[in-house]
C-alpha cells in the first residue's frame, strides 16, 4: 500500500516515457525472498532490475548505473536507512532519483521515517503483487 509519496517536478512523464519503456530499478534489498518477489512482479511488466544485497553496494550500484527509481529496503545488516538515503540525496547525479521505502514496519511509522528520510515515498510489506507494478508506475511519473 502507498502510503506516502512526496511530489515531483520532474520525471518519465517530463520525458515523454511511459513508466514501463525499460526504466531501471534498483532494489536495495537483503532478504532474498523479498527481492525475489519483487524481481518477478516487475520484470512481468517491462521494468529492468538489478539488486544490491546491502548498502554500500547499492550505493556503488547507483553510481554506476543511474536507476530511474530506487526500492530502499529501511532494515538493511550494514546501514541504517537514514543514512543510506542521505548518501544517495548528495550525490548530483542521483538528485532527482525517486527513491522509495519498501519496508515491514508498521504502516504509520513506515510513512513517518520515509518522510522524515527524504524519501519520495513508501510502500509497506508484504506488497500486494496486483497492485505493485501501479505503485512503482505513479513513482516513475
Amino acid at each position: 500500500m502507498a502510503l506516502y509519496r512526496r511530489s515531483r517536478s520532474a520525471g518519465a512523464s517530463a520525458r515523454g516515457l511511459s513508466a514501463t519503456d525499460m526504466k531501471t530499478i534498483l532494489q536495495i534489498e537483503d532478504n532474498f525472498a523479498n527481492k525475489r518477489l519483487v524481481e518477478r512482479v516487475l520484470e512481468a511488466h517491462g521494468y529492468r532490475l538489478l539488486h544490491a544485497a546491502d548498502g554500500r553496494s547499492g550505493i556503488d550500484l547507483a553510481l554506476q548505473e543511474h536507476p530511474d527509481l530506487i526500492l530502499l529496503d529501511m532494515g538493511l545488516p550494514d546501514m541504517d536507512g537514514q543514512t543510506l538515503v542521505a548518501i544517495l540525496r548528495d550525490a548530483a547525479e542521483l538528485a532527482h532519483t525517486p527513491i522509495v521505502a519498501l519496508t515491514a514496519w508498521p504502516e504509520v511509522t513506515a510513512a513517518q521515517m520515509a518522510a522524515n528520510y527524504g524519501c519520495d515515498g513508501c510502500i509497506t510489506k508484504p506488497i500486494n503483487v496486483a497492485e505493485f507494478a501501479k505503485q512503482i508506475a505513479a513513482y516513475l511519473g
